[in-house]
């Protein structure tokens, strides 16, 4: 096994799809992958998963049905397994999430967002 150290802008730079992760580690049965986006996503939970987005660049705001929490560049925010949420970003965001390699990235919806093979960068 070979241990190395990875760049996160540079993995940044090897894709341009909005709403299409790419998995950059894989640690304890958790993956770790990297996503852009702009516009609004889907409605959706995750019934037995937590999910851990951080912004790398940029900012959006994660709707809740309750609430939304806008999230700046540098802040991480939790999404407990069953919540439904819809992020939203205005502009183009860059964001690193943490959940187990099993989470469809749709949760509970699948439509033209549903990515059920993710590319390794």
């Amino acid at each position: 096994m070979q241990i190395e150290k990875m760049n996160l802008l540079e993995k940044f730079s090897k894709f341009s799809e909005h709403f299409s992760p790419k998995i950059i580690a894989d640690l304890n049965g958790q993956q770790v992958k990297l996503g852009k986006f702009a516009g609004e996503f889907v409605w959706h939970s995750h019934e037995n998963e937590d999910e851990l987005f951080y912004v790398v660049k940029g900012n959006f705001v994660m709707q809740f049905r309750d609430r939304n929490i806008e999230l700046l560049e540098g802040d991480m925010l939790v999404v407990p397994k069953g919540v439904e949420h819809c992020p939203v970003a205005k502009e183009e965001v860059w964001v690193m999430l943490f959940e187990p390699a099993a989470t469809l990235n749709t949760g509970n919806t699948e439509n033209e967002f549903t990515k059920k093979q993710l590319e390794t960068i």
